[in-house]
């Protein structure tokens, strides 16, 4: 894997609760710099899609942490993040209903937001808060509603990506490794185990410390 390659299959992140215009203009600015894509919160999505500079995927969330929105707030905020220069949407799954079975209206939420936007729709599943069992049922949801990829985490639960889930959920979708992704061994370990891109909010370091290697 080269550099560039590396760099293009990150999504350098900033979705804390705190962040302001800087902090995603500093993200935006290091993603296009190192080659990188850029994952931010979807209230800056317009601004960022306006600058000179814009990496070359601008990805942003929706019904995030928690994945409780309603169904039509969630359309609607896929569909505003579209329209203000997304490239494409995290959708955070409704863990509640996953885990008290109802996985048919699941399937229903995640295939109208797949529907209502023409661009890919990743599914986060938050799996540290699902058994082996779950992570199963909440990828054939995600097959069944035509998303585009898996994501792991949100990065907001205890526990993010490991390489058991990242195997497990690539049985099903391309899948996203994201969560404690820290450097360029987590990085590399999610790839080993499947991974076809990583979010991180230290992309720039991963990208500079597989530079920096002997």
């Amino acid at each position: 894997m080269t550099p560039q390659e590396l760099a293009a299959r990150i999504d350098h992140t900033v979705l804390g609760p705190a962040t302001t215009w800087t902090d995603v203009e500093t993200v935006l600015q290091e993603a296009v710099d190192h080659g990188m894509n850029a994952c931010i919160p979807p209230c800056y999505v317009a601004e960022a899609a306006a600058r000179d500079a814009v990496p070359g995927t601008l990805v942003t969330v929706v019904g995030f942490p928690h994945g409780q929105s309603p169904t039509a707030v969630k359309r609607e905020e896929a569909v505003i993040a579209w329209e203000d220069g997304a490239d494409e949407v995290d959708l955070v799954i409704n863990v509640g209903r996953l885990k008290a079975g109802a996985d048919d209206a699941v399937t229903a939420e995640l295939a109208e937001v797949v529907a209502a936007v023409p661009v890919p729709v990743k599914v986060i599943l938050e799996t540290a808060l699902l058994t082996d069992a779950e992570i199963r049922r909440a990828c054939e949801a995600a097959v069944a509603a035509d998303a585009a990829m898996l994501k792991t985490a949100t990065g907001f639960a205890d526990g993010g990506a490991t390489v058991s889930d990242v195997e497990l959920m690539s049985e099903y979708l391309p899948v996203k490794a994201a969560g404690g992704v820290g450097s360029y061994a987590d990085a590399a370990a999610m790839f080993e185990a499947g991974a076809e891109r990583i979010g991180a909010s230290a992309g720039a370091a991963i990208v500079e410390e597989f530079d920096e290697r002997d």
